[in-house]
């Protein structure tokens, strides 16, 4: 089978969700080889194993720590030329997104981003996007070059597939161009010890009708009692309730938890784009008549200032 390369991305040294997808993925057009950028440790080739990667690269250079992600993208290309690959795969996301089109024009091939499946073609994977907001799938293939794929998070279920990978060390000679933005400087982000929203299981919305800031402490209660991240609208960002790296929507994250669950959220289309692919929707509105129930598995009318709290409450209970 022809490998397909998968871009590992980790945090704190642990491979992050997103990546065992890929892995995931990987194994049904082709055998995973994953690359992983920076040192690497006998965890994460563990854990890589663990989920089906033949074979586990490593590209460890202080370019890859020290300036932008132009250093990342060639050093994929690098890898990308060396293996000649079914596909290479990618996290959908700002990096990630970056990273698949500045190694689509390197190698001269096509790309498709947003991916939510993917399945063997007659000469090219078939990638599956969600399009229209959600309105529609739309199968694809690139008929150009290496595919290069951006996944969703939350697409697919990881499955194991445990094997003995090989290591293999690579040497990647940067241009210019990758060392010309360095970092100078960087800032650790205060953590709430939730999950990150694009990738967790379980995810609490509030939308214009918290009514206030203040009122995103209910959301909260109720995020911290299932185990999940906090999310907003864009109408509760744009008036400052709750900040703008938590919006879900059309100009916001895209999510696909288990569980969302909104909360004074009408459900526009813009903001039902972010979240629509989610497993199960329980919406809570005063409005009978809100759009977000035309999508919602579950639906609860009435006051959210009475119904959250009482939630937390009964969820504390169990």
């Amino acid at each position: 089978m022809a490998p397909v390369l998968v871009l590992i991305e980790r945090v704190d040294g642990a491979v992050r969700k997103p990546s065992l997808e890929l892995l995931t993925l990987a194994r049904r057009i082709g055998e995973p080889a994953a690359l992983v950028l920076g040192a690497i440790d006998d965890t994460t080739v563990a854990t890589l194993g663990e989920h089906g990667a033949s074979t586990v690269y490593t590209v460890d250079a202080p370019e890859l720590a020290d300036y932008l992600i132009v250093p990342a993208a060639e050093a994929v290309t690098h890898v990308a030329k060396m293996l000649d690959p079914a596909a290479v795969l990618v996290t959908s996301g700002p990096d990630g997104k970056e990273i698949a089109g500045r190694v689509a024009v390197a190698l001269d091939s096509g790309i498709i981003t947003d991916a939510v499946d993917i399945s063997p073609g007659d000469s090219s994977p078939v990638v599956t996007q969600s399009v229209f907001s959600g309105t529609w799938l739309a199968d694809s293939t690139i008929t150009s070059g290496t595919p290069v794929i951006t996944v969703r998070t939350n697409s697919v279920a990881v499955e194991t597939a445990p094997t003995t990978p090989a290591v293999e060390s690579v040497d990647v000679a940067f241009s210019d161009l990758a060392r010309s933005a360095k970092v100078t400087g960087t800032t650790a982000k205060e953590s709430s010890g939730r999950p990150d929203l694009t990738d967790a299981a379980i995810v609490v919305a509030g939308g214009r009708g918290m009514g206030s800031e203040d009122a995103f402490t209910l959301v909260e209660g109720v995020a911290d009692a299932l185990g999940g991240a906090v999310a907003a609208s864009r109408a509760a960002t744009d008036m400052g309730w709750y900040g703008h790296e938590f919006q879900v929507g059309q100009t916001g994250k895209t999510v696909s938890p288990s569980l969302y669950v909104a909360a004074g959220i009408s459900g526009a289309i813009q903001h039902r784009a972010g979240m629509q692919g989610s497993k199960t929707i329980v919406a809570v509105n005063k409005d009978p008549k809100a759009p977000i129930f035309e999508i919602a598995d579950f639906g609860v009318v009435g006051d959210l200032h009475t119904i959250l709290p009482a939630l937390t409450e009964e969820l504390g209970k169990r």
